[in-house]
């Protein structure tokens, strides 16, 4: 209870719970009796254990006979902890070892790049700008939740590809976006509205956009949510932290982008012949400009020019050298790498998973400053 000058009136133990729009919270000081740790008793209820301190004993030598206990406790928790990893990779390749690794340890930060330019993301970017979110959502249903059938009817939505004809696709998209396709099956009203508000949300920008005519052919619905919510939210972290409880990953994993941006980001490569390539599907999928659906499960492909020397970034409209950018690295891809007990290069494409994030700035001097296995 309070009285008019907001000061308030408590039992001794008993404290008020920290709301997240208060100050910090002070514990009040307590006095010669102090409250031992709550006990859960055989009703389910909490009973509070009150020990008196003994008579000329101080305070200091209390708390300082408890300390070998607790750090022995810590320790054991420490050495029960599976450990902690940060993954650099795309969004195809690793996949197939996710679903596995969860088995052995929730404790991963994957790290994925935003400059995929191909597929559905592709046309995504093209009409809407922005970053590519297309691995991103890979990663996220891949660590979604299975144990439930709503979990899965989620999964099931979220991870759905329309078909190749256009015009199919785009009838597909309609039953979907209205609410009547047999997808939303199992998926209770609460998640119906939250990813329904987010679909409709990226159609109403499609339409405001009458000059670019989208094609919703093998699009994925997963992606279009994604972009949704990014856009609504103006902010990727926003749209990753949505997704995530939408698809219901393990809490103590983490999907990160290596940059953090709401733009548009191109990748670019140099051969050893001088060229310069832009775009990160015409690197590990040369198509000579032609706009065609990428198999991913084929292994050929035309081969380049001549060996890469490097990747880089470049703006959006560039197309040699002279238009090299040096975006930032994500801030919690840094600090998570100076905290993990192993970093892991994933399998997949070397240059166009794994470079796009050795290459920023930070990322390789945190590396190495760091004697863990790698």
């Amino acid at each position: 209870m309070r009285c008019g000058r907001g000061c308030s009136f408590l039992r001794p133990g008993v404290h008020p719970m920290p709301l997240l729009a208060t100050p910090p919270y002070i514990m009040p000081r307590t006095s010669a009796a102090t409250a031992g740790p709550a006990t859960a008793t055989s009703s389910g209820t909490c009973s509070l254990r009150v020990r008196l301190r003994a008579p000329g004993r101080s305070a200091a030598a209390a708390s300082s006979s408890r300390l070998p206990r607790a750090m022995a406790a810590t320790g054991a928790d420490a050495a029960a902890a599976p450990p902690s990893l940060l993954v650099f990779s795309g969004g195809t390749a690793f996949n197939g070892v996710v679903e596995e690794l969860k088995k052995v340890t929730t404790r991963v930060a994957h790290v994925l790049p935003v400059s995929d330019d191909g597929g559905s993301t592709a046309e995504i970017v093209r009409v809407l700008g922005g970053p590519a979110v297309g691995d991103i959502r890979s990663r996220c249903l891949r660590l979604s939740d299975e144990s439930t059938l709503e979990a899965l009817s989620v999964r099931r939505l979220l991870g759905h590809r329309l078909p190749l004809d256009p015009s199919e696709a785009k009838l597909d998209w309609y039953h979907i976006v209205e609410g009547e396709h047999s997808l939303w099956d199992g998926v209770s009203r609460p998640y119906r509205e939250t990813i329904r508000a987010f679909l409709v949300y990226f159609h109403n920008e499609i339409l405001r956009r009458p000059v670019e005519t989208f094609c919703f052919t093998n699009g994925s619905i997963g992606n279009f949510f994604f972009a949704g919510a990014r856009i609504f939210f103006q902010s990727l972290d926003a749209a990753i932290f949505l997704f995530s409880r939408v698809s219901q990953i393990p809490a103590e994993s983490l999907v990160l982008p290596v940059i953090s941006t709401n733009d548009r980001l191109t990748l670019g490569c140099e051969l050893w012949d001088g060229t310069i390539i832009r775009g990160q599907n015409e690197i590990s999928h040369p198509s000579n400009g032609r706009r065609e659906v990428v198999d991913k499960n084929c292994n050929s492909c035309t081969a380049l020019p001549s060996s890469i020397k490097r990747v880089f970034y470049m703006s959006s409209e560039g197309c040699n050298l002279l238009h090299e950018v040096f975006p930032e690295a994500n801030h919690t891809v840094l600090e998570q790498l100076s905290k993990v007990d192993c970093i892991v290069y994933a399998m997949g494409s070397l240059f166009t998973s794994v470079c796009p994030s050795l290459v920023l700035r930070g990322i390789g001097e945190t590396i190495a400053s760091r004697s863990i296995p790698k």
